[in-house]
């Protein structure tokens, strides 16, 4: 059991880092960014660009992460805010088309090979009879204390209520003084950090390849919509729930269904079973577990 709630934890940090990002945007300039699961994509490929390049990885994912953020303010300024003119149609199907030169540029610059940081390989710790290795403990922990920074910034801020206040009514919030496009800049760049941070958090506990984004396309989406699109800490309860699906679908023994002593679930259906709770739930909630605090941001 413990075992299992270690596995859920592990999966649920890096989808609700890339979930937030997602609600957090959606919230401000009501269009899903398909893009934006690219830039977790980004983030890893820079972070373990510099770390070849000598730099210690703690500060290259810091930079890489910086970086990511810089790109998704620019791309939102250039590229989003000009299709968003046409409509929210359009903008989400423009990110999907970038989202795809993404994945081209991945391929011609990375390659198809899966790569991985360079990390000293230490034996697993165990906690009350759960194994977990040092990087996984450490990465859970840096994702953990961003969402907290997160939920700070969004409550405790006036940058926070300037979020909520926009996400609101943009055009009260901006009868009122806020500078709403300097704010949805902000949280475009926040929400670009959170998605580096995600990917790159992922790519320590495991590999990173030119499909990490499109991977994690399909649970971070569902991870936000489960939640309520639009609101950023749903999203991060629609990632436990979704890591929670996950994980119990590949770690049960249906074995003795079928008069078999062992069969599980192969990993690649895990995707498959988060949507079909997606589905449940959506037939009962139509607008996600939290429609009711969308306005929260």
């Amino acid at each position: 059991m413990v075992q299992f709630v270690v596995d859920v934890l592990i999966r649920a940090v890096d989808l609700a880092l890339i979930a937030i990002g997602l609600s957090s945007v959606y919230s401000l300039i009501r269009f899903p960014n398909v893009a934006l699961v690219q830039y977790a994509t980004t983030g890893a490929l820079l972070a373990f660009g510099l770390q070849m390049a000598g730099l210690p990885l703690v500060v290259a994912a810091i930079t890489a992460c910086a970086l990511v953020g810089i790109i998704a303010v620019v791309l939102n300024v250039v590229v989003f805010e000009r299709l968003l003119t046409a409509g929210s149609a359009i903008a989400m199907i423009g990110s999907l088309a970038l989202s795809m030169v993404f994945s081209a540029v991945f391929l011609v610059t990375a390659g198809p090979r899966p790569q991985r940081f360079e990390l000293e390989i230490n034996p697993p710790l165990r906690f009350l009879g759960a194994r977990l290795t040092e990087h996984q403990l450490i990465s859970v922990g840096i994702s953990a204390l961003a969402i907290g920074a997160f939920a700070l910034i969004l409550f405790r801020t006036d940058l926070g209520r300037c979020m909520r206040a926009t996400a609101t009514n943009s055009v009260l919030a901006s009868a009122t003084g806020i500078d709403t496009r300097k704010v949805t800049n902000t949280v475009v760049f926040l929400s670009g950090v959170m998605a580096a941070l995600g990917g790159i958090g992922l790519s320590v506990k495991g590999e990173m390849s030119a499909q990490l984004g499109l991977d994690m396309l399909l649970p971070v989406f569902a991870a936000a919509i489960l939640g309520g699109l639009g609101n950023a800490l749903g999203a991060a309860v629609g990632a436990v729930v979704i890591a929670s699906a996950e994980t119990l679908v590949t770690n049960v023994n249906f074995g003795p269904l079928f008069g078999q002593s062992m069969l599980f679930i192969p990993a690649a259906y895990a995707t498959a079973a988060s949507f079909l709770l997606l589905v449940v739930v959506l037939l009962v909630k139509p607008y996600g577990l939290f429609v009711s605090e969308v306005k929260r941001v």
